[in-house]
């Protein structure tokens, strides 16, 4: 972290170098080793430095390591898309790549438009999403992201979509497995529907499984179901934003299907991927597609949409997922996680909730459990806590729970490769750093 540096991200906030990563760890370059509980921003999920698709990169470089897509057709994105169609649900058989998770929005957003403008329905402009959420950084993205602290700076460069709240059972005091809570919040994105006029209403889009802004937030029962018939009645489009929740670590391809629904287009992204090249990509129904090229054509595009090398590494990617029972293995594990977790809220009466699904988990902490209070925002807990983990050797996630002023929620999302002992070790290093954080905070 010595001297100048030219990058600038964030903030001034400097990190030790990487030296080299390889499966569920990383070293700087004096030799310190830490264990990527997060699989860095949930992208990582095979771990790093597998040798599979390094050969399969090698490969493809000595091919091409670009073609652009107006001018040729390459193998690795032709044998991708067809992958991916045969994991997606039936129907949605066509394909955009992208380079990372906010592209993808952007271009799912645009196809409903250009959807809408084919059929006929140009009055359809509006995309209802949830508050908390995220679902990208570009200004198309940010229009439908519920975060405030990240929205609020551009507003006046963009056009605000309408915002339903996010199905948050256990801070509202609603069980989660009773179908009810699900019809609860799904009843409110039809008022909202009915409120903004249902011919303005172009989709609506949606985490299957809650990313950064809530926290592993597992729909209620119901919920996926009823949100699909709404969309259904109004003729409204539904998009599921499996940016983080697809690639395998919930134990599917994608989230939506453990609730057997089939939206009309998916968003995939990070871990598809898995860090080894940008590559993200819209999945739709090909009526969807047809419909739009029949009109003429889709007016949107990307320099390295469907880049060899990346769908190569894509490739095989899906390969190990596949091949070495990942998928599995990330259930099995987080199980263990969850139940691990929840063993720290007998320690840490702070701790007020633990949520998630497979390899994607997360707790929130509280300053009460019974009114849910969030800790006092000038603890600044989400970092602090992060900070503390790292001092020990481990990487989590952590986001402002409550719309980005408030709550502190962390996700624990290790490599699907996970072990047993690893989890052992994740346990063992988040509760030196709890224990740092509550003696640090009073608590």
């Amino acid at each position: 972290m010595d001297g100048q540096t030219r990058l600038f991200y964030g903030t001034r906030r400097r990190r030790p170098k990487l030296a080299r990563a390889e499966g569920a760890y990383i070293w700087d370059v004096d030799g310190r080793r830490w264990l990527d509980g997060s699989s860095g921003a949930m992208v990582c999920n095979i771990g790093h430095s597998n040798p599979r698709v390094l050969d399969a990169m090698r490969a493809q470089m000595e091919i091409a390591t670009f073609g652009y897509r107006l001018h040729f057709e390459t193998e690795p994105s032709e044998r991708l898309a067809d992958r991916l169609a045969q994991a997606a649900p039936d129907g949605l058989g066509r394909v955009f790549f992208t380079s990372g998770g906010s592209e993808a929005v952007e271009s799912a957003l645009k196809l409903a438009r250009s959807h809408a403008l084919a059929v006929g329905q140009g009055q359809r402009w509006k995309v209802i999403s949830r508050f908390p959420a995220y679902h990208g950084c570009t200004l198309g993205a940010l229009s439908v992201t519920g975060y405030a602290p990240m929205t609020a700076p551009y507003a006046p460069m963009m056009v605000q979509m309408p915002k339903i709240p996010a199905p948050r059972a256990w801070l509202d005091g609603r069980p989660l497995d009773d179908p009810a809570t699900g019809q609860h919040y799904a009843d409110m994105l039809e008022a909202r529907i009915l409120e903004e006029g249902p011919e303005t209403v172009l989709a609506f889009i949606v985490e299957p499984v809650g990313g950064a802004s809530t926290g592993a937030l597992v729909p209620p029962a119901g919920y996926m179901a009823r949100i699909r018939d709404i969309c259904d009645r109004y003729g409204v489009l539904l998009i599921h934003d499996e940016v983080i929740s697809g690639g395998g670590r919930l134990g599917r391809w994608f989230a939506g299907d453990h609730w057997g629904v089939v939206p009309d287009m998916i968003t995939i992204s990070k871990g598809f991927g898995s860090g080894y090249m940008p590559l993200g990509a819209l999945i739709a129904k090909d009526s969807i597609a047809e419909t739009v090229l029949d009109h003429g054509s889709y007016p949107h595009g990307f320099t390295y949409a469907g880049n060899p090398l990346a769908c190569a590494a894509g490739l095989a990617v899906m390969d190990v997922i596949e091949d070495d029972g990942l998928m599995p293995n990330a259930m099995a594990m987080g199980e263990q996680l969850a139940a691990r977790l929840r063993a720290l809220m007998q320690r840490y009466g702070f701790i007020g909730d633990v949520r998630g699904m497979g390899l994607l988990q997360a707790f929130e902490l509280v300053s009460d459990r019974d009114s849910r209070a969030p800790l006092p925002a000038a603890l600044n807990a989400y970092d602090t806590l992060v900070e503390a983990a790292y001092d020990e050797g481990l990487i989590i996630y952590a986001r402002r729970s409550r719309g980005g002023h408030s709550g502190d929620h962390f996700i624990v999302a290790p490599p699907m490769i996970v072990t047993e002992a690893q989890i052992d070790e994740i346990i063992e290093k988040l509760t030196r750093a709890l224990d740092r954080f509550a003696q640090g905070a009073g608590l």
